[in-house]
C-alpha cells in the first residue's frame, strides 16, 4: 500500500530554496543582486501563497537562514521551514546535531522546524546514528519531520528503516531532479519513495539556469557552470527547448521555466527553485497552479531522454 507524504507538505506545489540568499561564492550576492532584492522577492512569494521554504546552515556560512528568519518576522507569515545540517567527517561529538540545529533555529527565529535534513550522506559517522540523533531532536519538539539529501536508494531505505522501527517517518529526500537529471527515474529512487510516502524535493530545477532558455551555443553560462553545460550540451539540448518553448506558448504563453518546473509538479516532486529578485520570482510562481496533459509529460520525457542520453 502507497503511503502519503508527510503532513507539512499538504496543499504545497513549489517551494522556494534560498541558496543565493547571501552565498558569495557561487551567486554572487551582493553584485547585481542584495539584501533589498532578497526582501522583495520573499514578499513576493509569500503574496503569491509560497508557503514553504528551504535553506540550510552552510547557505551563505548561516546567511541564508538569518535573512529567512528577519523576512518571516516583518512579515508575520505561517511557513513551512526547511533547513540542513552538514554532516562534517570532523562532528564527531554526540551533541553536535542539536547545537547545530539550535544554532539554526536562532539565526532562523523559531522553536522548532517543520523539516530537519542531513545535508549529504559523509562519514565517518554511520547514517542510522545521524537517524538515532534526529529521532531524539524529534521527541524533544525541536524538530517536526525528519528528511534527508543526497541520498541514494540504499541510504534512504536503511533511514527509512531506522525512523519507521522507532515510530516515526522519513519525509522526505531532496536530490537534484529535472529534464536534464533523471537519474532517480531510471535507478528506483523515485519508485520506491513514492511507495513510501517519502517526499522528492527537487533542488536545482531549472539546471541552475539552463531550462530557463536563454543560454545558446552562442551565448552559454559563465563560471562555474560552463564546464558542465558547455556549447555543444547546450546544442545538443536545443530540441528540447524548443518543445518546451512550444508547449508554454500552448499553455496561454508560460515561458520555459515554468513548463520545466510544471512537469517536476506533475511528476509528484516538489521543486524548489531559487531566485535573487522579484522577475525570478515571479517567474518561479507562474510554474503552479496549473498542468502539463500526459502527453505533453511523455512527450518531454521522450525528448529528455533523447537529448540527454550518454554516446
Amino acid at each position: 500500500m502507497t503511503e502519503q507524504p508527510h503532513k507539512i507538505f499538504d496543499g504545497i506545489e513549489l517551494g522556494i530554496g534560498t541558496w543565493a540568499w547571501g552565498d558569495r561564492l557561487v551567486w554572487n550576492y551582493g553584485n547585481g543582486y542584495s539584501d533589498i532584492d532578497v526582501a522583495e522577492s520573499f514578499k513576493n512569494a509569500v503574496d503569491n501563497g509560497i508557503r514553504f521554504f528551504d535553506t540550510a546552515e552552510i547557505y551563505g556560512q548561516g546567511k541564508s537562514e538569518s535573512f529567512l528568519g528577519r523576512l518571516m518576522e516583518d512579515h508575520g507569515e505561517s511557513l513551512v521551514v526547511a533547513t540542513k545540517m552538514m554532516p562534517y567527517p570532523w562532528r564527531l561529538h554526540p551533541d553536535v546535531l542539536q547545537r547545530r540545529l539550535e544554532a539554526s533555529l536562532e539565526r532562523l527565529g523559531l522553536d522548532k522546524v517543520q523539516l530537519y535534513q542531513m545535508h549529504f550522506p559523509l562519514p565517518p559517522v554511520p547514517l542510522r546514528t545521524w537517524m538515532e540523533r534526529m529521532l531524539d531532536l524529534q521527541k524533544k519538539g525541536l524538530v517536526e519531520a525528519i528528511g534527508v539529501s543526497n541520498y541514494d536508494l540504499r541510504q534512504t531505505l536503511e533511514c527509512h528503516e531506522v525512523l519507521s522501527n522507532n515510530g516515526s517517518r522519513l519525509a522526505s529526500n531532496q536530490v537534484e531532479y529535472h529534464l536534464l537529471e533523471r537519474r532517480i527515474e531510471k535507478n528506483g529512487l523515485m519508485e520506491k519513495c513514492n511507495e513510501l510516502g517519502i517526499k522528492i524535493i527537487a533542488y536545482s530545477p531549472l539546471a541552475m539556469g539552463i531550462l530557463t532558455g536563454k543560454y545558446t551555443p552562442e551565448k552559454p553560462p559563465s563560471g562555474v557552470r560552463n564546464s558542465q553545460y558547455n556549447r555543444e550540451y547546450l546544442a545538443r539540448i536545443q530540441p528540447l527547448i524548443k518543445s518546451i518553448r512550444k508547449i508554454g506558448d500552448d499553455h496561454n504563453g508560460k515561458t520555459v521555466a515554468q513548463v520545466a518546473l510544471n512537469w517536476i509538479i506533475c511528476k509528484g516532486a516538489l521543486p524548489i527553485p531559487g531566485a535573487k529578485n522579484v522577475t525570478q520570482m515571479e517567474q518561479n510562481i507562474g510554474g503552479k497552479g496549473w498542468k502539463l496533459t500526459s502527453d505533453e509529460v511523455l512527450l518531454l520525457d521522450e525528448l529528455s531522454d533523447s537529448v540527454t542520453k550518454k554516446d
